[in-house]
């Protein structure tokens, strides 16, 4: 399974993130969402930040390559993240599988406090302009 997801900042080094819901819990990440069999990565991500948020996108560059496998599931999956920027368009939730609550912009405070495991697996403490593009294997869940 292929997933992809933006790193998209405003002028204000703000990022945008999605509240996700699952049954009765919920939890912050980047926009993005599960590659499908017709679509090449970037048209992946491109739909689904329209999908989940509302903005059209241009993709930027590779920020990373991260890998997990689901034992119990028997999935492999590789999540490609990319820097992507805001086109045109406006906050607007239009997600089909009605997973998405919220999308706001948030400070890298904000994002630390609300995604911590995610906050350091993505490097976001680090200069965006000087991060090379990484691979991770994030383990076996």
């Amino acid at each position: 399974m292929n997933v992809v997801s933006a790193l998209i900042y405003d002028n204000n080094e703000n990022i945008l993130i999605v509240k996700n819901i699952k049954g009765n819990s919920f939890y912050w990440g980047l926009p993005g969402g599960a590659v499908e069999g017709n679509e090449t990565l970037e048209q992946a991500v491109i739909r689904e930040v329209k999908e989940e948020t509302g903005f059209n996108i241009a993709v930027d560059r590779l920020h990373s390559v991260r890998e997990m496998l689901f034992e119990e599931r028997g999935h492999h999956a590789l999540i490609i993240t990319f820097y992507a920027k805001i086109i045109d368009g406006e906050i607007n939730i239009n997600d089909p599988d009605h997973d998405i609550v919220e999308v706001r912009w948030a400070n890298s405070e904000t994002i630390k406090e609300f995604m911590p495991s995610l906050f350091e697996m993505l490097k976001m403490n680090c200069d965006k302009d000087n991060i090379q593009a990484f691979y991770a294997f994030e383990g076996i869940r």
